[in-house]
């Protein structure tokens, strides 16, 4: 039965996540790395600790380690990214829908994140025929949110929830960081980056308005902050060969100089029982500690995630946020990630 939006306010119905098969590890990683990078990159031996001390164990690729070994232009990342990422997309959304108890023709709306590559039609286009998207379901797709496209996207798929209660909102934030590794173009960010990140995707169905729901996840209306003058922080540059990472290292120390009365002013007076946070690296995760009063090793599901999966950009938050539901954690939680902008995103939600 469908009622007033604001008496039934938009709620997770579930969450999922996938990873593509080819498994690495840290260690072969740096091996691979330094085989390929030593003779090219001067200062490789010198940032070669960030590998070991990135908290990283594993992370998933959607293209094996040799694919690494050659050089790849737009072609080849661009075709590695469709493929991917679409899979990716039907992974982590038809399990999601599977736990909702939904049919893909039941969605109404479909919200696709990515910032890893460029493909028209999008993503959800590609996977339509194969998920069962009905002809007129809505498409969304959201380009360049970054690190933040996690937080930011449920936000947006919120915001669509409260104008049409009653739909079906399937968000998806899919990347596939791992393709854009380049042996062209060496930088301290490259070799960071290159520690970092990994691939993965993360779905989520939510709707409002209908009785019945109650008990499950409540979203908040989401909030985003973008600070003055702070677009070298983090992004991509348009080369002929591929995107290039701009990762600056003063990320951790403007998280703890900047985060704190920004989300104060964001947020006044929300008690917070658990915060759930996008986990950039090792660093960012033991800044967010300290700038959010949190004891040491408060964060354990972000480390946890980050160990087994690296830095997946956008949907790495929504990983944490499925161990976290998943956990049985209850009370008031605040969804939080910061990407390109520079820009901070937050998304409040209620657990009964």
């Amino acid at each position: 039965m469908i009622a007033h939006a604001h008496a039934h306010p938009p709620r997770i119905l579930s969450i999922a996540s996938a990873v593509p098969d080819h498994l690495l590890a840290q260690d072969d990683i740096l091996r691979e790395s330094r085989d390929l990078l030593q003779s090219r990159f001067a200062q490789f031996e010198r940032l070669a600790p960030a590998f070991l001390n990135a908290g990283i164990r594993t992370r998933h690729s959607v293209v094996p380690l040799d694919w690494f070994r050659d050089p790849h232009g737009w072609v080849d990342r661009t075709a590695a990214f469709a493929t991917g990422a679409t899979t990716l997309f039907r992974d982590a959304a038809a399990t999601a829908l599977d736990r909702a108890g939904l049919q893909a023709a039941e969605v109404d709306i479909v919200v696709t994140v990515s910032s890893t590559g460029i493909v028209t039609p999008t993503l959800e286009a590609r996977a339509a025929r194969e998920m069962g998207f009905r002809p007129d379901v809505m498409r969304v797709p959201v380009f360049g949110l970054g690190c933040a496209g996690g937080v930011s996207g449920l936000s947006v798929a919120r915001d669509l929830a409260v104008a049409r209660p009653g739909a079906v909102v399937l968000l998806v934030a899919v990347e596939t960081c791992t393709v854009l590794f380049r042996l062209d173009r060496l930088t301290k960010a490259d070799i960071i980056a290159t520690a970092l990140f990994g691939d993965g995707a993360a779905a989520v169905v939510l709707r409002a308005g209908v009785e019945g729901d109650e008990g499950r996840p409540e979203l908040g209306p989401g909030r985003q902050h973008m600070w003055p003058d702070t677009l070298g922080i983090m992004g991509w540059t348009v080369e002929e060969t591929g995107l290039g990472v701009v990762f600056d290292r003063s990320i951790p120390t403007f998280a703890e100089a900047e985060l704190r009365r920004t989300m104060d002013a964001l947020a006044p007076d929300r008690v917070v029982d658990r915060y759930v946070c996008h986990p950039g690296g090792a660093k960012v995760i033991t800044a967010l500690e300290t700038t959010l009063g949190l004891d040491d090793g408060a964060l354990d599901v972000e480390r946890q995630v980050l160990m087994d999966n690296g830095n997946m950009s956008a949907p790495t938050v929504l990983f944490v946020l499925e161990a976290v539901l998943r956990s049985g954690q209850r009370g008031e939680l605040m969804a939080l990630a910061l990407g390109p902008g520079f820009t901070l995103s937050l998304l409040p939600i209620t657990v009964q």
